[in-house]
């Protein structure tokens, strides 16, 4: 549930200053590229019927959301390809509303930890899969948007709502409430004048990516002795990370 004022808009001023000053208009533009591509290809790969995908298929499905890419392989063995196949087919299909549809996701493949290798990274999973094969339709939903186990994310840095965090909340009550935040955001940003070149259907995304990585670097440089802020990667590496778009893939 999404209660009191939604934007903190003198922090969100002050954070997309901050990052506008971190990461220039081309890298914006070549993230937003990735974005694009990323999309055209999961749905390539998801548009005929996704109970048919082979192990290949998959497998490059899953390295196309940042959560699961390491994990491909194994996850693929873990759950097995058809049950893999079976459990995105019904989650893509619009039959029945979406929050059961990502419970029915969760259930299938390990929401229970019976399947380790989903229980925990996996979860950004459906969302990613959801919307980047329709991106006017669904929105994006991963850790570093919103932990409801930290009460952590990008959507806590842009805005002072309260988002689910009940322990006993599914995560598809999680990813409705996570949706209105975030159309909340994205409307009082745009009123405000917040905007990303050339990210379209990709804006919040790219936005929301770019203040946690501003907020990622920041800790990191705090955290890290002086030797070693040489390997923290730069602001854009970290952006094309969280949104998946870093990598052969892209």
């Amino acid at each position: 549930m999404v209660t009191g004022p939604v934007v903190a808009s003198p922090t969100a001023l002050d954070l997309q200053r901050e990052a506008m000053d971190r990461i220039g208009e081309s890298d914006l533009l070549v993230i937003t590229a990735g974005l694009q591509r990323k999309a055209a290809s999961l749905r390539g790969l998801l548009s005929d019927d996704p109970s048919q995908l082979d192990r290949a298929e998959l497998r490059e499905v899953l390295r196309w959301v940042f959560a699961t890419r390491r994990r491909a392989d194994r996850i693929v063995d873990a759950v097995g390809p058809e049950r893999l196949a079976g459990a995105i087919a019904r989650l893509l299909d619009a039959g029945a509303p979406v929050a059961e549809r990502i419970d029915l996701f969760d259930a299938t493949l390990g929401g229970d930890g019976s399947i380790g290798e989903l229980s925990g990274a996996g979860i950004d999973l459906p969302a990613e899969l959801l919307h980047f094969t329709q991106p006017a339709r669904y929105w994006l939903w991963t850790r570093w948007i919103w932990d409801p186990g930290a009460g952590t994310g990008a959507l806590g840095l842009l805005t002072n709502c309260e988002l689910e965090r009940s322990p006993g909340a599914t995560r598809g009550a999680v990813y409705m409430s996570v949706g209105r935040a975030t159309a909340f955001a994205e409307e009082t940003c745009r009123a405000a004048g917040f905007s990303v070149a050339g990210a379209g259907l990709f804006g919040m995304d790219v936005l929301m990516a770019v203040v946690y990585g501003v907020y990622m670097h920041t800790i990191l440089q705090m955290r890290v002795t002086r030797e070693f802020t040489r390997v923290i990667p730069s602001l854009p590496d970290i952006v094309r990370r969280l949104l998946g778009v870093q990598g052969p893939e892209a």
